[in-house]
């Protein structure tokens, strides 16, 4: 049998369904923020993530889907999303052409070779923002707000936020220089990549899971003590705003993030989830003037953020979140004999087209199987067509909740069902309304005088 590759999963059902309620508010919420949804191609040249991560991350270093396609080019399946709508900023060039600051959001499939564990795949889904133009401390805080919001709109707890900031160049490269010099007599006490992150990026080291309890790195130099006066104000200024945004923050001078192209902020959001171990990690991110350079484009500061969204489902079942998930259809039309079908083909794709959520039966059930799918769909009206009834143009719709069955008018069906479904509410006011009313739908291959929920 031909199984998913590693790492991957099939998404469907009930859990799909959640999928695709968590990214409708993730869209909603975009559209208040004021963010354009952004799609780039899943594969790139190699050089976008290669050059624009930094060849010292390990994601560059061990963990991209490499390959050289039939021109004989270098391809790499995107591990994130950041280095690829900076290359479609530059390219299109965005920076003349849409209003300043650009806001972009994504929400898209990556690509990581790494060991599959819990929260972590070879596949997976991560949504998050790029908001270029704008080196206001502001624009910081606002990017950090919305992860926050998010989590908080569905429904997670004990939200925090760990701050920390790098600095500029200058206090990044003075902060570099006193990470050597500290590390220098202990390094080959470390493990192998700490010992070549120590040539190409020792700030790298901090970030290092092998060795995360070695207590030399416990106690190794914070970047706050180098920044200089204009990213110490830069930073007091997003505290700042966070605090105006009213979130809440805790600021980690251990925090530096995996990815070589940060400056100034950077951010972790926790949740506090049973389950998830000692790492609650829902979404990070943080500020990187000099990306948009880097990749051959203007002088752009840019800051933004990423959540997998496959960890944050996790987050929602390890937490017993229910959402408000619409599983149901509003019609089902049943029908049995050759003309009854040929007018349930047109009338059901009436209905669609006309705004409602509508199923029919495509295996010949019989009436009675026709009413027990229904029941399995949550059907909320029962459309029953009859030979006799649609010769006197008449139709007969049944309420699934309380029973209720009547008989209206062809012409005036749309406009029953537009009154009786307009507003969710008209279902919850009769859902303890369920008397057994025997049908009377006097079909010729009815059994179902009545049994409970036929």
């Amino acid at each position: 049998m031909v199984t998913k590759p590693k790492g991957c999963h099939d998404i469907y059902g009930t859990e799909a369904k959640k999928w695709q309620y968590v990214n409708k508010v993730i869209d909603s919420l975009m559209e208040k923020y004021n963010y354009s949804y952004i799609r780039t191609p899943i594969f790139e040249s190699s050089e976008v993530f290669h050059r624009g991560m930094g060849e010292t991350t390990d994601v560059v270093t061990k963990e991209t889907y490499d390959f050289v396609d039939r021109a004989n080019r270098k391809m790499t399946l995107r591990p994130e999303g950041t280095a690829g709508i900076v290359r479609s900023y530059i390219e299109n060039k965005m920076y003349g052409n849409m209003p300043n600051p650009v806001k972009l959001y994504y929400n898209g499939t990556m690509y990581r070779y790494e060991r599959p564990q819990s929260g972590r795949d070879r596949e997976l889904t991560q949504f998050g923002v790029e908001l270029l133009g704008s080196d206001d401390p502001l624009s910081d805080a606002e990017v950090i707000s919305i992860p926050v919001n998010l989590f908080k709109i569905l429904g997670l707890q004990e939200i925090k936020v760990k701050i920390n900031s790098l600095g500029d160049n200058a206090s990044r490269n003075n902060y570099r220089e006193a990470l050597k010099k500290y590390f220098e007599p202990h390094i080959s006490s470390f493990c192998e990549d700490c010992q070549e992150r120590f040539v190409k990026n020792p700030l790298r080291i901090l970030d290092c899971k092998v060795d995360k309890d070695n207590p030399i790195l416990k106690n190794a130099p914070k970047t706050l003590d180098y920044l200089n006066e204009e990213s110490n104000l830069r930073f007091e200024k997003v505290k700042e705003y966070l605090k105006a945004l009213e979130v809440d923050y805790e600021v980690d001078p251990k925090l530096v993030r995996g990815l070589d192209y940060y400056n100034h902020t950077v951010f972790e959001i926790e949740a506090h989830v049973e389950g998830f171990g000692s790492n609650n990690v829902l979404g990070a991110g943080g500020r990187y003037n000099g990306l948009v350079e880097l990749l051959d484009g203007p002088k752009t500061p840019g800051v933004g953020f990423a959540c997998g969204i496959g960890r944050l489902m996790m987050a929602l079942d390890l937490e017993n979140i229910d959402l408000d998930i619409k599983d149901d259809v509003e019609i089902f039309v049943m029908a049995v004999s050759d003309t009854e079908k040929n007018y349930a083909v047109t009338l059901v794709q009436s209905l669609r087209m006309s705004g409602f959520k509508v199923e029919m039966d495509y295996t010949d059930r019989n009436l009675k199987g026709q009413f027990k799918q229904a029941d399995r769909l949550n059907a909320k009206y029962l459309i029953i067509l009859n030979d006799k009834d649609l010769a006197k143009n008449e139709i007969k719709v049944k309420n699934n909740i309380t029973k209720e069955e009547i008989t209206l008018e062809l012409d005036y069906l749309l406009y029953y069902f537009d009154e009786v479904l307009q507003d969710e509410e008209y279902i919850n006011e009769n859902e303890d309304l369920t008397s057994d009313i025997e049908c009377s739908c006097h079909h010729h291959d009815c059994k179902c005088h009545h049994e409970e929920g036929e």
